[in-house]
C-alpha cells in the first residue's frame, strides 16, 4: 500500500511520528482502505446484504471456548451454509461476529492486523483489557454504516494470564455504538443468541471440562437454530458442523472436524430421544 517514489522503498508515511495505532495510521494517509468508515449517501440503506448469526462464548476449567453456527442469511433466503463467523485475533483471543457478513470480515482482518501491528510497535502484546478497547473504538467508527443497516456485532473471547486463577478466560460483548461490556460465564450474540442464551443458563457451570463445555455449545447453538430461521444446526448429510474453538495457556485452538463432527452426532442422538434438550443440572 505505501506511495514510493522507488520502487522497493518505503513512502515517508512510514517514517512519520504517530500512535501505534493501525487503523489511526490508515486514516491518515490511506483512509479509502478503511471500509469500517465509508457511509452511504444520505436516505438510502442497505438491503439484501448476507448476515450472520448465532456466535457464543462461555468460560470453562482451562480458559474460555467461543463458537459459531455456519449460515448467512439474506432476507428469507440462506445465502451460504458454511460460513466461518469464528477467527483468531491473536495467539490468546479470537472474534465472532454476527451482523453484516462483508463488513465484519473485513472488520475482524483489520482487528488482527490491529493487533500485530501494536506488538511490533510497542514490543509487548496489548493486555486482553485494551483488546476489548480497541475493538469498541472500531465499532464505532462503523457507527455510520449501522445506522444505515450495515451492523457489525462481534464477540471477543481472550485468555487473560494477569487474571486470577480460574478467572483467565474473559468474554467481551458490544453495541452498535461501541459499548463494550464484560460478561462472566458465557454469553451469546446474533438473532439465534436469546435461545443459546436460554440453554446456556441451564446447561452452564464452573469448572466444565472442554468436552463437557463443548456439548453445552453445541447444545445451545442446536437450540437457537430450531427457532430462530437464521441460524443453522449442525447438518449431518452435508458434514457441516459448528466452529467451536478454545483459548488456553498454550494458545488459540480450534477444536479438529473429526472431534467437532462426533460432539455433534452425539447431541443429535442424544435429540432424539430428548428434543427439548437435556435437563439442568442440580
Amino acid at each position: 500500500m505505501a506511495a514510493s517514489d522507488h520502487e522497493g522503498r518505503l513512502g515517508e508515511e512510514f517514517f512519520t511520528p504517530g500512535s501505534s495505532c493501525f487503523t489511526d495510521f490508515l486514516a491518515a494517509h490511506r483512509p479509502e482502505l478503511l471500509s469500517t468508515r465509508r457511509v452511504l449517501p444520505d436516505g438510502v440503506r442497505a438491503e439484501g446484504a448476507p448476515h450472520g448469526t448465532t456466535v457464543l462464548a462461555l468460560t470453562y476449567r482451562d480458559g474460555v471456548l467461543i463458537a459459531g453456527d455456519r449460515r448467512a442469511t439474506m432476507g428469507n433466503l440462506i445465502a451460504q451454509r458454511d460460513l466461518e463467523k469464528v477467527h483468531p485475533a491473536d495467539d490468546h483471543c479470537a472474534v465472532a461476529f454476527a451482523g453484516t457478513v462483508g463488513l465484519a470480515v473485513d472488520m475482524v482482518k483489520l482487528y488482527q492486523v490491529e493487533l500485530a501491528h501494536f506488538e511490533k510497535i510497542e514490543g509487548i502484546p496489548m493486555t486482553l483489557a485494551a483488546k476489548a478497547t480497541r475493538l469498541a473504538t472500531m465499532i464505532r467508527n462503523n457507527l455510520g454504516q449501522a445506522m444505515q443497516g450495515l451492523a457489525v456485532v462481534p464477540l471477543l473471547a481472550g485468555y487473560d494470564p494477569a487474571a486470577p486463577e480460574g478467572a483467565r478466560g474473559r468474554i467481551f460483548s458490544f453495541d452498535v455504538v461501541g459499548g463494550r461490556y464484560e460478561k462472566f460465564g458465557f454469553h451469546a450474540e446474533g438473532s439465534g443468541s436469546p435461545y443459546a442464551r436460554g440453554a446456556l443458563k441451564k446447561l452452564y457451570r464452573p469448572g466444565m471440562s472442554r468436552r463437557e463445555a463443548a456439548l453445552a455449545a453445541l447444545q445451545a447453538l442446536y437450540d437457537a437454530a430450531d427457532d430462530d430461521s437464521a441460524t443453522g444446526g449442525p447438518d449431518l448429510t452435508r458434514r457441516i458442523y459448528p466452529i467451536v474453538s478454545v483459548i488456553t495457556e498454550d494458545g488459540f485452538e480450534r477444536l479438529a472436524e473429526r472431534e467437532t463432527e462426533e460432539l455433534s452426532r452425539e447431541m443429535v442422538e442424544q435429540r432424539h430421544t430428548r428434543p427439548d434438550g437435556p435437563n439442568a443440572g442440580v
